[in-house]
C-alpha cells in the first residue's frame, strides 16, 4: 500500500518483477488477476478513455530516457501536458517557471533537447511530470543514464518536490545511492515482497542497509 506523500523505492534481482509490478501501478498494462486502487477507485478495470484521463490528471512519469519531444523547447515540453489540458498559456508559463527554477532549469527554459546535457532533460522530465501536480508520480530507473553528480542533482530535487510540494513517488532502481533517497525500499524477489527497509534520521545508514541486504541476496540487481 502506497500512502500520500510517500517517496518509495522498488529494488529486486533481475527478473524479480520490478518492471511488471511498475507498468501495472502506472496502468501501462492491466493484471491478470487481483486489483489496483488509486485513490479508493478500482483503475483495473478502466476502459482506454477513463484510463486516458486518468493517466493525464493523476499520473506522472519519469522516463529513464528521457522521452522529451526535439522539436519543443524544454518549456513547452514541461508545459505539454498543460496545454494538453486547455490550461491558458499564462498559467503554462507561471507553473513551467515554478517548477524549473526549483530544478536550476530556469536559464534552459529556451533551449532544445539537443542542446541540454543528460541530467538536465532528465529534470525537464521530473518537472513535465509533476506540472499538473498529479496524485502520484512514477519513476523507471529516473539515474540509469546519468552519472554520479547528475545523478545526485535529480534526487536532490525529487527529494525537495517530496518534502516541499508533497509529492507522493514510487521509482524503481536497481542503485542503492539512488534507493537511499526514498522513506521506504520495498525489496521484490521471485514476484513477491520480500522485506522493506525503513530510513532512520542519516541517508548514509540506510544506504550501508541497502548495500548490506543486497549483499545478503547474493543476486544480481539490475
Amino acid at each position: 500500500m502506497i500512502f500520500e506523500y510517500d517517496f518509495i523505492a522498488i529494488m529486486g534481482p533481475s527478473g524479480s518483477g520490478k518492471t511488471t509490478l511498475l507498468n501495472i501501478l502506472s496502468t501501462i498494462d492491466k493484471p491478470t488477476q487481483g486489483s489496483v486502487f488509486l485513490d479508493g477507485r478500482d483503475i483495473s478495470k478502466l476502459k482506454n478513455r477513463e484510463l486516458s484521463k486518468l493517466r493525464r490528471d493523476k499520473i506522472g512519469f519519469i522516463f529513464q530516457d528521457y522521452n522529451l519531444l526535439d522539436t519543443m523547447t524544454l518549456q513547452d515540453n514541461i508545459a505539454l501536458p498543460l496545454s494538453l489540458n486547455g490550461e491558458p498559456a499564462k498559467t503554462c508559463i507561471a507553473k513551467t517557471q515554478e517548477l524549473a527554477e526549483m530544478f536550476g532549469l530556469e536559464k534552459h527554459l529556451n533551449k532544445y533537447p539537443y542542446q541540454l546535457s543528460g541530467g538536465q532533460k532528465q529534470r525537464g522530465s521530473a518537472c513535465r511530470a509533476m506540472i499538473t501536480n498529479p496524485e502520484i508520480i512514477f519513476a523507471d530507473e529516473p539515474t540509469g543514464a546519468l552519472d554520479s553528480k547528475s545523478s545526485r542533482d535529480l534526487l536532490d530535487c525529487l527529494s525537495a518536490a517530496n518534502e516541499q510540494r508533497n509529492a507522493t513517488i514510487l521509482m524503481v532502481t536497481h542503485d542503492a545511492f539512488t534507493a537511499s533517497y526514498a522513506k521506504d525500499v520495498y525489496i521484490l524477489n521471485d514476484g513477491a515482497m520480500k522485506c522493506q527497509l525503513t530510513r532512520g534520521k542519516s541517508r548514509k545508514d540506510f544506504y550501508d542497509r541497502i548495500v548490506d541486504m543486497q549483499a545478503s541476496m547474493g543476486s544480481d540487481f539490475s
